[in-house]
Parts: C-alpha cells; structure tokens; sequence
C-alpha cells in the first residue's frame, strides 16, 4: 500500500457517522487536490471495509458512485448509519 492510499484510508476514518464527504474532498484533505480518482482507485483497494468506511465517500454530485461490495449496499450503509445516528444523538 503506498503512502498516498494510506492517506487517503486515514482521511476517510476522520468522516463522522451517518454523513458523507466527496472523493474531491478526500484528495483535498490529502493534499492533492486533482486526484479524486486516485482516491477512487485508493478506496476501491481498501482491504478493511468493515472498519474504513470507504461506503461515506460519494461524488461531487451527492451521487452514491461506486463500491467495491456494490453501489446498493453502499447506499443501504450510509441510510443505516444516518439512522444509528439519530437514535445515539
């Protein structure tokens, strides 16, 4: 795993339960701005789904994008966590 995709995974951890944050945002927070599909290609190797949650990161369009378990288990996880969300709050 290079440098930059365990940038990347780290970043993804700082995304709070239940909310979501684009890819560009990602590469923003990792300093490489124009690499949001670095970020996608970075999250798409993410060997700890269950405990990075790479399914919190969507397009600049609020559009679900890809995930590596499938696109509809991506959205059922982030409605579950808005949901874990509310009831912990």
């Amino acid at each position: 795993m290079t440098e930059f995709e365990k940038k990347v995974l780290r970043t993804v951890l700082k995304i709070p339960l239940g909310e979501v944050r684009s890819y560009k945002w990602v590469a923003q927070k990792v300093g490489r701005p124009h690499a949001w599909r670095a970020v996608a290609n970075a999250l798409h190797k993410n060997p700890f789904t269950i405990f990075i949650p790479c399914h919190r990161v969507v397009k600049s369009s609020r559009k679900t994008g890809g995930y590596a378990l499938g696109e509809a288990l991506k959205k059922d996880l982030i409605k579950l966590e808005k949901k874990m969300r509310d009831v912990i709050e």
